[in-house]
């Protein structure tokens, strides 16, 4: 590297004036240099830009423009490093910041987004407890989720905060087209949201059939998304482009390029519920033929039947309602309201005391026991047992024979809309696709059960009859409920439940002929 003394600066020949003042000016520039630096190395890199700088200019110019160039100043040194003052000093020249908002704390969720206000839930808090322990100690963090997206589309509103909402807005882009109406769209939307699946899994069970995926929570959300004809038309003729509208209105459009996608559901919603009605259908019918059985064969309710009958013709003596030889089956239900001289004995009391007696006295004969207590004893709990004995018939005052018949035509209905679907609208289309394929298997299980539950439901009809007719003698067809009789035997059972316990918890009665049963 050569020193200073080693570069030596080509100058044309001049005057002796030129010469003179572009070493003079060359020294001066050197010595500032030299005052500038600190190393050798700097110090030479400067002085041969210097040298460059110099060897440019033209004697001839020079000479004329020294003293002009004299009075320019020497360039300035370079910037010094960006200091911590310097960041202050400029923070401190730009504007203010706004003040800050009171709600400017917004709860973050699990992904940074910022929560979306709920509607407040107006609660006391309990306050912790150190020194006790509460149930509220025992609930795990993570034992209980929510779903987030269905709390929020239910219960959420607006923010008044415009800012809030900008971030909201571009962190979830909404779509900026939508051809439904607004609240129409809005359920659909919901619906959606409670899928355990995506829109491309619900299309693909669609054209398969065979309902991979799709719980039955999910057929029920998907067939009540069917379009009007108005809806449908609006979707079919929307030129724009796709990912401009909302999931919910691309989920409905995917579903109507199918052909007969919404019928479809209808058939594998159909299909996912057969076995379930059909299994509550011979339920209700085998505990309809059962009651019907209990009634019938019953011998304490044949017996009970036949101590009211006497006790009411006896009651009926010289009157135009004497000499009876049946009586409609709600005249039980009237037996608690004829009371006795006392005015707490009612003529139910009296009619179960006698059956208590009765009953007691057979089976103590059968094992020897002549005492008065515990052959009564043993007769009421015979007669209490009955409400035991004849469980179908209360549980069948419960059951609607016309909701039975409904369920048993909707079944036909659906199986006859599933057939046109099969056989008839997509013979065309998809005539040995999986679809039709898997359909026609449930078809011909379907067809067969249908017909034992047809064969089921006028079995029992018939019994329903037989035993009203076997209580009632001739039925008229204006009967507004056909198991009325089993409504009433349901009543009185309560009663004489209740009549059981008042007896079992009362001293018993002295009858004038204790060995005189009832006969």
């Amino acid at each position: 590297m050569n020193t200073v003394d080693d570069i030596t600066f080509p100058v044309e020949t001049n005057s002796s004036d030129d010469d003179q003042s572009f070493h003079s000016f060359c020294d001066s520039r050197l010595s500032n240099a030299s005052a500038c630096s600190s190393t050798l190395g700097e110090t030479s890199e400067i002085i041969i830009s210097q040298e460059t700088h110099c060897s440019q200019l033209q004697p001839s110019h020079f000479s004329q423009t020294t003293k002009k160039q004299a009075a320019i100043p020497p360039p300035p040194p370079c910037p010094p490093p960006l200091s911590k003052t310097h960041n202050l000093l400029n923070f401190l020249k730009a504007p203010p910041p706004p003040p800050p908002q009171l709600n400017q704390q917004v709860p973050l969720g699990k992904d940074g987004s910022p929560l979306p206000k709920l509607k407040p839930l107006h609660w006391d808090k309990v306050r912790a407890a150190p020194n006790r322990s509460t149930v509220w100690d025992k609930l795990r963090s993570s034992s209980f989720e929510f779903d987030e997206e269905m709390i929020e589309s239910l219960f959420g509103y607006n923010l008044q905060n415009p800012t809030l909402n900008d971030e909201a807005k571009s962190k979830t882009p909404s779509p900026s087209k939508h051809v439904l109406d607004r609240k129409r769209l809005q359920n659909i939307t919901i619906l959606s949201k409670a899928l355990s699946v995506t829109a491309e899994q619900v299309c693909v069970a669609l054209i398969r059939g065979t309902g991979d995926g799709l719980a039955l929570q999910d057929l029920e959300a998907l067939s009540k998304m069917v379009p009007t004809k108005e809806e449908e038309c609006k979707l079919a003729n929307y030129k724009g482009e796709i990912f401009e509208l909302g999931s919910a209105e691309k989920l409905v459009m995917g579903m109507l390029k199918i052909p007969f996608g919404f019928s479809r559901i209808e058939a594998m919603l159909y299909r996912e519920t057969f076995e379930d009605e059909v299994l509550h259908l011979q339920k209700s019918f085998s505990m309809l033929e059962e009651a019907c059985m209990e009634l019938r064969s019953s011998r304490l309710f044949l017996k009970l039947l036949e101590a009211v009958l006497k006790t009411g013709n006896r009651m009926n003596v010289g009157t135009i309602r004497g000499g009876a030889r049946a009586f409609k089956l709600d005249t039980l239900l009237k037996l608690a309201d004829v009371k006795g001289t006392d005015g707490k004995t009612t003529l139910l009391h009296f009619v179960v005391q006698e059956i208590i007696r009765s009953e007691g006295l057979r089976v103590s004969e059968s094992i020897m026991e002549d005492k008065e207590e515990n052959y009564r004893r043993m007769g009421l709990d015979l007669v209490s047992g009955l409400s035991t004995e004849l469980c179908n018939a209360k549980k069948t005052a419960t059951i609607d024979l016309g909701v039975l018949a409904s369920s048993v035509a909707n079944l036909s209905d659906g199986m006859q809309k599933l057939q046109d679907l099969v056989h008839k609208d997509m013979i065309m289309v998809d005539k040995r696709g999986s679809f039709v394929t898997s359909m026609i298997s449930f078809l011909n299980y379907a067809e067969m059960k249908l017909k034992e539950l047809h064969e089921d439901e006028n079995r029992v009809l018939s019994h329903v009859r037989e035993i009203t007719e076997y209580f009632h003698g001739d039925v008229s067809k204006d009967e507004s409920n056909p198991l009325q009789i089993f409504v009433i035997v349901r009543d009185f059972l309560s009663m004489l439940d209740n009549v059981c316990k008042e007896l079992r918890s009362s001293k018993a009665p002295r009858s004038p002929n204790p060995l005189a049963p009832f006969r």
